[in-house]
């Protein structure tokens, strides 16, 4: 009983002396932290004073967990566009500083995923278990790290792969008014990368909720959320979460970029972004310049912009290819915002809304659409056909303003506008329909060579369907020729339009065969005209006698009988 005391006593003399020679051993240090107070609370931004050491763009904390960002810093207090809900600011409240900028979560967990710029997920499959961070906003490549745009992103839309093609690292825009099928051409690409090794990223950039959930919906249903990536900033988001949605977008595909793989990214729409920039910079006492932008605007799209590129072998050789969205108002493409991204990108494709409402989709207006780098990196089998075929395009939209005023048109003429007609009516695609390459080549070599001019204009959907059908049978050999760089032959071209023209046999019209009663019935009356001009003949011999009995009565020809009573009347007197 005596020694378990004594073991006890031991053992705590023991611990006491740790602790003791560690308090003795331990050294305080001292971090200083700095921590301002909010001073004013407005729509989306709070004026801190208190915070002499933030940098520029430095990310600072609210409580309730509430981020910001240091945007405007003045000698007295600084301006910081908040990144969430800021209804429970108050002034007073306590603002620390983080000591760094704002990034974004990537890795390849993202795939299949609908997020926020924040990182936090949207579709309710849990947190994104990803460590890696990148900052939102970061240089672009320099240009010795760039290499030129020599490989096609085919979008699987006939129009634009063949007329305004785009070129993996090319920055292509895309531009109309509301409701024209702006975004259905973005879809559309992202659908088309099905199998071809193509990372997406679709930025939804205040948009409604019920459209981004359609969309989502769509991408899910044709099997491409597998490759794809989906960031949203909602309508009723705060400003600040909406103007950094793209850089943020933008972070995560260069992180795939980076890897050696190619990417897509779609920024739907800019001119939200660029109306949350303003409505920030106004808020923040920033002056106002044309429309009441901000004069950096065009630096804020620019520099985002430029970060899509194709890298060099030395970088591993992935590309960003960036297709940003505008929407104008009543047609006008000379407004601010669409004259900056139009000076930005590399070409663009206007959307027209005459075009939608006459049912031609995808409404793409070929004269006023460009594009200033894909035809370098298009197929030869598209460049083969693409010169002629966007030359008679355009010569049949001139003819047709003039054949809708009534006007006289020769044969010539009326053959641009019959063949204009037929390339439009093949040009038409549905939604959510992309064309494969051996298919498209099929009905563009078909157009080229004019067997669509016989098919009637009502019979063209189904003719067209039933010639990219039918490209299914093209000899291997052959069909994989118009995946490379070298140019068809002529061999090949006659086998894919002797495919065509086989394919096209049951749309042409049957000639008319030619009765045998209607040309009886034809040269019977003949006969009869014969029989009744005989005696027109003898009249006119009676008359030619009386004639010269008379002398000075006046020969005249005898149309009918008329004539000969006149004569007579003439001999009375």
């Amino acid at each position: 009983m005596n020694v378990v005391p004594e073991t006890l006593h031991s053992v705590m003399d023991r611990a006491f002396a740790g602790i003791g020679q560690g308090v003795r051993a331990f050294t305080p240090q001292f971090t200083p932290r700095e921590i301002g107070t909010v001073v004013s609370v407005a729509t989306g931004i709070a004026k801190v004073s208190g915070l002499p050491g933030v940098g520029f763009e430095e990310l600072v904390t609210f409580p309730g967990g509430v981020l910001g960002i240091a945007f405007n810093v003045d000698e007295d207090e600084i301006g910081v566009v908040l990144l969430g809900e800021y209804q429970d600011l108050h002034v007073g409240d306590e603002v620390e500083r983080t000591g760094r900028v704002m990034d974004v979560v990537v890795g390849d967990e993202l795939l299949g995923r609908v997020i926020d710029p924040l990182g936090r997920p949207l579709d309710g499959k849990g947190p994104v278990t990803s460590s890696l961070r990148l900052p939102i906003e970061r240089p672009a490549a320099a240009i010795m790290d760039r290499e030129p745009v020599t490989v096609p992103l085919q979008t699987g839309l006939m129009v634009i792969d063949a007329l305004i093609p785009i070129g993996r690292g090319q920055r292509e825009l895309i531009l109309g008014d509301r409701q024209t099928g702006k975004t259905a051409i973005a879809l559309d690409s992202i659908l088309n990368q099905r199998g071809k090794n193509v990372i997406c990223v679709y930025c939804a950039i205040g948009q409604r909720a019920s459209a981004v959930a359609k969309v989502v919906a769509n991408l899910r249903e044709k099997g491409a959320m597998d490759y794809t990536v989906i960031m949203v900033a909602e309508g009723n988001d705060a400003p600040g979460l909406t103007y950094i949605t793209p850089y943020a977008a933008t972070s995560i595909a260069e992180y795939f970029m980076e890897k050696g793989r190619d990417v897509l990214i779609i920024y739907d729409n800019l001119t939200q972004h660029a109306e949350a920039y303003r409505e920030l910079s106004l808020l923040l006492r920033r002056p106002p310049g044309r429309e009441a932008f901000p004069g950096d605007i065009f630096y804020i799209h620019s520099q985002m912009l430029e970060r899509a590129t194709h890298l060099s072998q030395e970088r591993g050789g992935g590309s960003l290819t960036a297709l940003p969205i505008i929407e104008t108002e009543a047609q006008d493409i000379s407004a601010y915002i669409p004259t900056n991204l139009i000076s930005i990108t590399d070409g663009q494709i206007y959307l027209s809304p005459a075009l939608f409402e006459l049912g031609i989709l995808p409404a793409v207006d070929v004269g006023k659409s460009v594009s200033r780098v894909g035809g370098e990196a298009q197929r030869a089998a598209y460049r083969a056909v693409a010169g002629d075929l966007k030359l008679a395009y355009a010569q049949f939209e001139e003819l047709e303003t003039f054949a809708r005023f009534g006007a006289r048109l020769d044969d010539n003429t009326r053959k641009i506008i019959e063949h204009g007609r037929k390339i439009r009516a093949c040009l038409k695609q549905p939604e959510f329909a992309p064309i494969a390459v051996p298919a498209q080549i099929t009905v563009l070599l078909a157009l080229t060579a004019n067997l669509f001019d016989s098919v009637p204009l009502e019979q063209m959907t189904d003719a067209g369907h039933a010639v990219r059908e039918a490209a299914a049978t093209i000899p291997a050999e052959v069909s994989a020729r118009f995946e490379t760089a070298a140019k068809l032959s002529d061999e090949d071209k006659q086998t894919v339009v002797k495919i065509a023209r086989n394919a096209l046999v049951p749309f042409q019209p049957k000639p008319e065969p030619k009765p045998a009663a209607k040309i009886t019935a034809e040269t019977e009356p003949k006969k009869e005209n014969k029989a009744e001009t005989k005696p027109k003949h003898d009249d006119k011999a009676r008359l030619e006698v009386k004639a010269e009995m008379n002398p000075g009565v006046e020969s005249q020809p005898p149309a009918d009988a008329k004539p000969s009573a006149n004569v007579e009347s003439k001999e009375k007197p």
